[in-house]
C-alpha cells in the first residue's frame, strides 16, 4: 500500500486514541507506526470502515434546512456572530466542542472564541468525563498535566486499575498490558495487575487481585494506603502533604479500619498494601469509575498523593495515569479549549499568563475572566444570555444531563444566530 493511498488519522471511539490508516475505498486498518496501538485495533476500530456509509450523514452545509454553498454558510455564520457580538457583547456567543476533534481543530476553535470573538464561552463535552481529573491534577500540580505515557504500563511491575473495566472500555490498552505481562522475561519481576471495582468485570479475569470494595469507598482505600506508606517510611515528596497524611492516619490508620470502611477482607487489603509497598514501578490507571463520581476530585487527589509520597511519579514505569472516555479529550485540555483555561496550560489565575497569550496571539483582546462551563452554558442559552452558539462534532441534546432542558434551550436560541455542525 503506497503512502499516497492512505490517510493517517485517529479512531473516534475510546480514550486510547488508536492510529488508523483509512483508504478512499473504505478499508480501515491499524497504523503499525502509531505509539498508542502499534497496529492493534479492537472490534470497533476494526469495523470503522463499515460505519462510513453516506446514508443519514449531512454532506453539505444547510441554511434553514436547505442546501447551501460553503461560502454562503460561512458568510452567514460570520455575519450573525459579528452582529450578535456588536449588539450584545462577546459574552453573548459561545462554542461547544468535542473530544472527537483533533488537537489542531481544538486549538483553532479555542483561538476563534477567545482571540477573535473575545469570548471565554468555549467548553467541551470532555467536561462531562474529565472534570474530576482536571481538578485533581490542578490541585496536585498547579496545572492539568498527566505525568505518564503508555510505555509506562510495560515498564511497571504493578498496574492498579481503579474504576476501569479496561478489557471492555479500552480493549487495545488492556491487550497491550496483557501482552507486556506475557512477554516479561524471567529475569525480571512479574507484572502484576490489581483491579479495584465493586463489580467483577471482564478485566478481573486477568487480575492477580480484585478488590470488590463498597461503592464510593475508593477514597478510604487510598487514604489507608497513604497512611500505610507513611508508616513504613515513604517520604518521596511529602512537601505540603502534612494535612493529607494527618487525615489519612486519623481516619484509616491501618488495614483493619480500611477494610471495614471499604467492605473488604482485611487480608485482601493488607495484601494490596504490601504489594504497593514492595513494588517501586507502580502505575495507577483510573477511569470513569473515579472521574464520574460525586467525590471524583478527592479520589484523583488521593491517588496522586500516594505516588507523590513514594516518589513514584515522573519516572519510567511509575505514576498516576488518567485514561478518558474519548480519543482526544486530553488534546483539548492541552490547548485550552475549555471555559476555565486560556491555552497551553495558561490560566487566568496567574496574572502574567493572560499577557503572554495576548502577545503570542499578536495583541488579541482576550476575555479577562473564565467563561461558562458546559452545563452553565446551556442554561445561559436557555435564558437568553448566550444568543449564538456553534456546536462542533457532538450532540448535547443527546449527551448532556437533562437533555430535555438542553433541547428547549437550543430551540429558544434565535434561529438566525446559531450554527451547528454535525459530528464527523
Amino acid at each position: 500500500m503506497s503512502t499516497e493511498a492512505v490517510t493517517r488519522t485517529t479512531c473516534p471511539y475510546c480514550g486510547v486514541g488508536c492510529g488508523v490508516l483509512a483508504r478512499a475505498d473504505g478499508v480501515v486498518t491499524g497504523d503499525p507506526a502509531h505509539p498508542a496501538n502499534a497496529g492493534r485495533l479492537c472490534s470497533k476500530g476494526t469495523a470503522l470502515g463499515e460505519t462510513l456509509g453516506l446514508a443519514g450523514r449531512q454532506l453539505h452545509p444547510e441554511i434553514n434546512g436547505q442546501r447551501a454553498s460553503w461560502d454562503a454558510a460561512l458568510d452567514l455564520v460570520a455575519a450573525r456572530f459579528a452582529a450578535t457580538i456588536a449588539a450584545h457583547g462577546p459574552d453573548s456567543v459561545a462554542l461547544y466542542v468535542s473530544g472527537q476533534l483533533l488537537t489542531e481543530d481544538y486549538y483553532a476553535a479555542n483561538k476563534l472564541a477567545k482571540s477573535v470573538f473575545g469570548a471565554a464561552n468555549i467548553d467541551s463535552n470532555s467536561r462531562l468525563c474529565m472534570a474530576s481529573s482536571v481538578a485533581g491534577h490542578r490541585r496536585a500540580f498547579g496545572e492539568d498535566i498527566v505525568p505518564g505515557i503508555y510505555e509506562d504500563l510495560e515498564l511497571a511491575d504493578l498496574v492498579i486499575l481503579v474504576g476501569s473495566n479496561t478489557a471492555w472500555c479500552h480493549p487495545v490498552l488492556f491487550q497491550r498490558l496483557l501482552a507486556a505481562r506475557a512477554a516479561r522475561p524471567a529475569i525480571r519481576p512479574p507484572l502484576r495487575i490489581v483491579v479495584i471495582d465493586p463489580r467483577r468485570t471482564a478485566t478481573c479475569e486477568g487480575a492477580d487481585l480484585h478488590l470488590a470494595l463498597r461503592p464510593g469507598s475508593d477514597v478510604a482505600l487510598f487514604t489507608g494506603l497513604l497512611a500505610d506508606l507513611w508508616a513504613y517510611g515513604a517520604r518521596g515528596d511529602a512537601a505540603g502533604m502534612d494535612d493529607a497524611v494527618a487525615v489519612a492516619r486519623r481516619q484509616t490508620p491501618d488495614a483493619r479500619t480500611t477494610a471495614q470502611l471499604c467492605g473488604l477482607a482485611e487480608a485482601d487489603v493488607a495484601q494490596f498494601f504490601a504489594m504497593v509497598r514492595s513494588t517501586p514501578p507502580v502505575v495507577t490507571l483510573f477511569s470513569q469509575g473515579v472521574n464520574q463520581s460525586s467525590a471524583g476530585t478527592d479520589k484523583v487527589g488521593v491517588i496522586i498523593n500516594t505516588h507523590l509520597l513514594t516518589g513514584r511519579i515522573g519516572v519510567p514505569g511509575a505514576g498516576p495515569f488518567s485514561i478518558t472516555g474519548q480519543p482526544n479529550a486530553m488534546g483539548g485540555r492541552e490547548v485550552g479549549a475549555l471555559a476555565t483555561t486560556l491555552a497551553a496550560h495558561l490560566d487566568w489565575d496567574r496574572p502574567d499568563d493572560l499577557d503572554k497569550l495576548q502577545r503570542f496571539w499578536s495583541g488579541a483582546a482576550l476575555p479577562a475572566q473564565p467563561g461558562l462551563k458546559a452545563i452553565d452554558l446551556f442554561r445561559a442559552i436557555g435564558d437568553g444570555r448566550v444568543r449564538a452558539v456553534w456546536i462542533l462534532a457532538t450532540n448535547p441534546a443527546a449527551s448532556l444531563p437533562r437533555a430535555g432542558a438542553v433541547r428547549a434551550a437550543l430551540a429558544a436560541c434565535p434561529p438566525w444566530a446559531g450554527a451547528r455542525r454535525t459530528a464527523r
